[in-house]
């Protein structure tokens, strides 16, 4: 088992959490693989995406798989400006690897938002640490283990709601 994997599987644990990790046979470093390959709607896909303030502190925001950050609205809610962390600052904070950023297990922790949209949801997917690793989860547990503030800071909040039911 990889160090990242045992990390999760940890953390998992450690929150009370009682998810086994699968394995994927194919990759799911995107958001639409994992939905495939859980068999479920591409909301219930937990993206782990990490900006960086100017002050040099990272930010973690779990967006829904079909959202995207809107960087003035999360910039808005930690008070800086906020661009991308780099790939290698996010391995470095993290301890993962881009495409198995889990939202959890994280060797150094920063703040963390959670995004609405996965509280509609029983069960999320989430990233366990590899690009071929994902473990489900209530997405209340999954603020709790994560420390996540509930906050809107995706585009296009508001969308139809027949576009959101079209993915379920």
């Amino acid at each position: 088992m990889s160090k990242s994997l045992a990390r999760v599987n940890a953390a998992l644990a450690a929150a009370g959490i009682d998810s086994t990790p699968i394995e994927i046979a194919t990759e799911t470093r995107t958001a639409q693989q994992a939905a495939d390959a859980a068999g479920c709607a591409l909301d219930q896909i937990v993206k782990s995406i990490l900006f960086q303030g100017q002050s040099g502190q990272l930010y973690l925001f779990l967006t829904a798989g079909g959202n995207q950050v809107d960087t003035a609205k999360a910039s808005a809610l930690v008070g800086e400006p906020l661009a991308r962390a780099e790939i290698a600052t996010v391995r470095a904070v993290t301890g993962f690897a881009i495409g198995g950023v889990a939202p959890i297990g994280h060797l150094t922790p920063c703040p963390t938002w959670i995004d609405p949209r996965l509280m509609e949801f029983a069960t999320v997917w989430a990233a366990a640490g590899t690009p071929r690793h994902i473990f489900p989860c209530s997405p209340a547990a999954l603020q709790r283990a994560s420390g996540a503030h509930l906050a809107v800071f995706t585009e296009g909040e508001g969308r139809a709601t027949a576009a959101r039911k079209e993915c379920e």
